[in-house]
């Protein structure tokens, strides 16, 4: 039997089974499935599986007529909707042409054949890998039309907002210090357990500082962790908040610490954020003051435990941060320039799609001292362009190893004085 008949007899039997259990909530439906039946970010029941909602779910061009031949399936011609008309054969025949993976893969499905002892399927083994309704692209932009007006936009402007399907960059394709690992394990416990956080009342918890120099992962880290904990990413650069008009600074400050209340549970990135919370001076201007302030009591007012916000802040000049600034945060995570080690690793993980001849990381790591992740991906870069412009998509060693050198010619350049 083809794919496209198993697809749309799964929907059909979850749209049954959903209606009908009313303990199942929309985290129990597969993503695709689940965006289908969405009505402004709600979803009801009965669910009604019309050919439309049917191509939405499947991506079957004529999901009707890739079920019509089975003895169990009936259409309403005025409706369109799609049925099952004998659940039996319906379940017996959708088990004979899948597998017990594929079934993991639909939490709705999985409770209801769980029991089937000769499966061995666990609801709640498909129900925690299952993406979450919150981290739904449509699910997010639900939330915003219905908190944020036209006249909210300013507010909505000083934020990017990226659901978790969007971030593409996971933390199995970073390369971690075993104290980066160690601490991002931790916040992930805390999230899990914020409720018995809580309850013992270890409410400051979930305010995070990123440290450490221009490309060593910090951004990457947070979106990644974002996808990992299926939480929407807000992300806000306080150099771009800084308004030319000092006496908006600090109204900036408050939408973006409000936009990310209204959408939580969600990650709050706040990156540059020495770009305010700079160490004061006596003779500062007096709205400068007023925006370190508006930004450290914002800090204080969110809440991992009470607003469902993780705060990430991340800035290349600690140095810089006013000491008020330190305290705000339960946990400072560094990201140092990664050792040789590390970049060995970071050459073996970003090229792992790449065909290299005589690829040898250690090399490549020794000539590479002092350079950043970011540095590494574009000798890389580099290399792939170099390759393409003689018609090559197999790579050498060498390519790499000029690549360091352009690489590094370029880095020379910055430091030159313009004439």
């Amino acid at each position: 039997m083809n794919d496209s008949t198993v697809a749309v007899i799964e929907l059909l039997l979850t749209a049954k089974h959903y209606t009908e259990l009313p303990n199942l909530t929309p985290d129990d439906l597969p993503p695709q499935i689940r965006k289908a039946f969405d009505k402004k970010g709600i979803i009801t029941r009965p669910l009604e599986a019309t050919e439309n909602v049917a191509k939405k779910a499947t991506g079957v061009e004529s999901p009707w007529a890739s079920v019509k031949d089975l003895m169990f399936t009936n259409k309403d011609n005025f409706t369109s909707e799609m049925t099952i008309t004998q659940m039996d054969l319906a379940e017996k025949w959708f088990l004979k042409n899948t597998t017990a993976d594929f079934i993991l893969t639909n939490p709705t499905l999985a409770y209801v054949f769980q029991e089937n002892d000769s499966l061995g399927i666990s609801y709640e083994e498909s129900s925690t890998s299952n993406r979450p309704i919150q981290a739904d692209r449509f699910w997010i932009d639900s939330l915003l039309s219905e908190y944020f007006t036209e006249d909210d936009q300013e507010m909505l402007d000083l934020v990017d907002i990226k659901a978790p399907e969007e971030i593409e960059t996971t933390l199995s394709d970073l390369v971690l210090t075993e104290d980066q690992t160690d601490e991002l394990e931790k916040i992930r416990l805390a999230i899990k357990n914020r409720d018995y956080l809580a309850e013992i009342g270890l409410r400051e918890i979930g305010k995070l500082l990123f440290i450490g120099p221009p490309g060593t992962g910090k951004t990457s880290v947070a979106r990644a962790l974002a996808h990992s904990l299926n939480l929407p990413f807000v992300e806000v650069k306080l150099s771009m908040m800084t308004s030319q008009y000092l006496g908006e600074t600090s109204k900036n400050i408050d939408r973006t610490f409000e936009v990310a209340k209204r959408i939580s549970p969600c990650i709050l990135f706040v990156d540059e954020f020495d770009s305010v919370a700079k160490t004061r001076r006596s003779d500062e201007h007096a709205a400068l003051k007023r925006a370190v302030n508006t930004l450290l009591k914002s800090i204080d007012d969110i809440s991992l435990i009470r607003h469902d916000v993780l705060l990430i802040g991340a800035t290349n000049h600690p140095d810089q941060l006013d000491t008020a600034a330190w305290r705000r945060f339960d946990d400072i995570i560094h990201f140092p320039l990664p050792d040789a080690d590390m970049r060995k690793k970071i050459f073996e993980v970003t090229t792992k799609y790449m065909v290299i001849e005589d690829f040898d990381p250690s090399k490549l790591a020794a000539l590479t001292e002092g350079l950043s992740g970011s540095d590494i991906r574009l000798v890389l870069r580099e290399a792939v362009l170099e390759a393409l412009g003689e018609n090559r998509t197999i790579l050498a060693q060498k390519d790499l190893v000029e690549a360091v050198s352009a690489i590094e010619k370029r880095d020379i350049l910055k430091t030159m004085p313009l004439e």
